[in-house]
């Protein structure tokens, strides 16, 4: 990317253009636009009051969008008050000798590099709106900006101000898809409607995803590669320490950041929580739909590292011939070793040394003791997965058998007595929901509480999503976009004032925490802090209030399981 100049139009006529337009009622902006040029005509002609108004139009524009980095400067553009710097290096390329490896410094640049693109996104399995099925084209998974290579360790800024002697806090977001597919360069992630509505820094970040992020040659190929199974998120921290040594000059505080994610987002963002290198980095978390207790195993991961080396013909003494094998190639196996054992996935690794524990198993990470959090799901997460949409009461029998065993009939009831007048297929996605992300998240809340450091502050979203005729229900996501005040989406309600609602409860949460530690705010009724006892949960819906245990019926049959 080369040093490619900004166009600016400074006149006087182009900025009360903008100005007379932004404020104007439909229909208006050609005589307004009309009138402003023939008075400034007759201004040019008067001497002093003209000279005057271009002078203060001059000292009031905005500074050029150049930003000097650690490692040369970076051009964005401007957009109605919103600076916008895409794709800007943290890291080196992961292709060639840094495959499977820490990431390490990007080169340094000279002159003025132009951000002003979305920047490569991590190879991963291609994505179709043909093949993205119902829930896919909701949440619209397969617009993915960006070419795929394993030059991708790049990440996006949204900031009001730069060189503004501000402290702003700082808001990094980890993008979903599990750990195998996705991007922070999503229309969903767009940081502008957040930055804006709350002032302050947006951050979102691509890095490493399934084989090339996470697979663990540790225990086959030596020390070289001992930290090869946490390649990604070792990704994730060099993006943090960019953000410690570079956020000042984007109009952001570096000693106030917070992390956070849903999905896989959220399993990054609890596994950050537990490595001695992102000590340090981040101050608040927020995990949405997505809390991670465990990862996997080094037994687990070799034994997958093994099934990968037999699909492409390898074995453990051949590893280094890895690095020669085409990305699409390892991509494709990946995707033929899960068919063959859906075990074998690709996952952050307690290695002992990157990772040295689970995240929040048996307890929170001693750590992040000093960090709060904020951990939530939605009603129907499990929906997501969920095609099923004509389910019948035999249909919902046979899912409560699967899911609870010889409980079913027990668990059965206990769902139908509070939604006795839900579809199956809805009932059916909330028994899943609480077996899972509800199990997960109420743990997680439980453990981080119990710990005495920082607190933590739980919610239950409701508020389905109006998408496709709304028959997903609060589905996996429907927070996302509202959580970055982004509530245009197809998931979210395409611009509705319920939707703005939700939005202006969410975002305002979201941006209180990361400039306090703490989410209360004019525009949510007070919301205490998780305890054991009472478990006041935050339900977000038309009716946002707080209720102690509102799962209190139905969780027992999940979170009295072992994890």
């Amino acid at each position: 990317m080369g040093g490619r100049p900004v166009r600016h139009d400074d006149s006087a006529l182009a900025h009360t253009r903008l100005t007379l337009r932004s404020s104007a009622p439909p229909g208006a902006s050609a005589v307004i636009v009309a009138t402003a040029a023939i008075l400034l005509v007759l201004l040019a002609g008067c001497g002093g009051p003209a000279g005057t108004a271009v002078a203060d139009d001059a000292a009031s524009a905005p500074p050029e969008p150049i930003v000097d980095t650690a490692y040369g400067k970076v051009r964005g553009a401007i957009a109605d008050g919103i600076y916008a710097f895409k794709g800007i290096p943290y890291g080196a390329s992961t292709a060639g000798a840094g495959r499977f490896k820490p990431p390490a410094k990007p080169a340094p640049w000279e002159g003025v590099r132009d951000a002003l693109e979305y920047g490569n996104r991590a190879p991963q399995a291609p994505l179709s709106e043909e093949t993205a099925g119902d829930y896919g084209k909701l949440i619209r998974w397969y617009e993915q900006p960006g070419e795929m290579s394993e030059d991708c360790l790049v990440l996006n800024v949204w900031t009001p101000g730069i060189g503004d002697g501000k402290k702003r806090p700082v808001m990094v977001s980890f993008h979903g898809g599990g750990f195998s597919t996705g991007t922070g360069n999503s229309a969903g992630y767009n940081g502008d409607p957040l930055a804006r509505f709350g002032d302050v820094v947006v951050v979102t970040v691509n890095h490493r995803l399934g084989v090339l992020g996470y697979l663990y040659l540790g225990d086959l190929a030596g020390p070289e590669y001992a930290a090869s199974g946490n390649a990604g998120v070792l990704d994730l921290v060099a993006a943090l320490e960019w953000v410690r040594d570079n956020i000042a000059g984007f109009g952001g505080d570096p000693d106030n950041v917070m992390i956070w994610g849903q999905s896989g987002g959220g399993a990054k963002t609890s596994t950050l929580l537990a490595m001695p290198k992102a000590k340090g980095l981040l101050h608040r978390a927020a995990v949405q739909s997505g809390s991670s207790l465990t990862m996997r195993t080094r037994e687990q991961a070799t034994a997958t590292a093994k099934l990968l080396l037999a699909e492409l013909g390898l074995d453990a003494s051949h590893v280094a011939d890895l690095g020669a094998v085409a990305f699409e190639e390892l991509i494709e196996a990946q995707g033929a070793i899960a068919v063959k054992d859906p075990t074998a996935t690709f996952a952050p690794v307690v290695d002992g040394d990157t990772l040295p524990r689970h995240p929040f198993e048996p307890d929170a990470p001693e750590i992040s003791r000093d960090v709060p959090m904020i951990i939530g799901y939605t009603l129907d997460d499990a929906a997501l997965r969920l095609t099923n949409f004509d389910l019948d009461e035999e249909g919902l029998k046979a899912v409560a058998k699967r899911a609870a065993g010889d409980r079913a009939d027990q668990v059965l009831a206990a769902y139908r007595a509070a939604y006795p007048t839900v579809p199956p297929y809805l009932v059916q996605a909330r028994i899943l929901t609480d077996a899972r992300f509800g199990r997960g998240a109420l743990l997680q809340a439980e453990r981080k509480a119990a710990q005495g450091g920082a607190p933590a502050y739980l919610y239950l979203w409701t508020w389905p999503s109006p998408g496709m005729g709304g028959k997903f229900g609060a589905v996996h996501g429907v927070d996302v976009g509202l959580a970055f005040h982004n509530f245009a989406g197809d998931i979210t309600g395409g611009g509705t004032p319920e939707g703005k609602l939700m939005a202006d409860r969410l975002a305002s949460a979201w941006v209180a925490f990361a400039r306090t530690g703490n989410p209360n705010n004019q525009e949510l009724p007070e919301w205490p802090a998780y305890d054991a006892e009472t478990k006041p949960t935050m339900v977000f819906d038309a009716d946002t209030r707080v209720v102690e245990d509102p799962k209190k019926e139905l969780r027992g049959f999940w979170t009295s399981q072992g994890s």
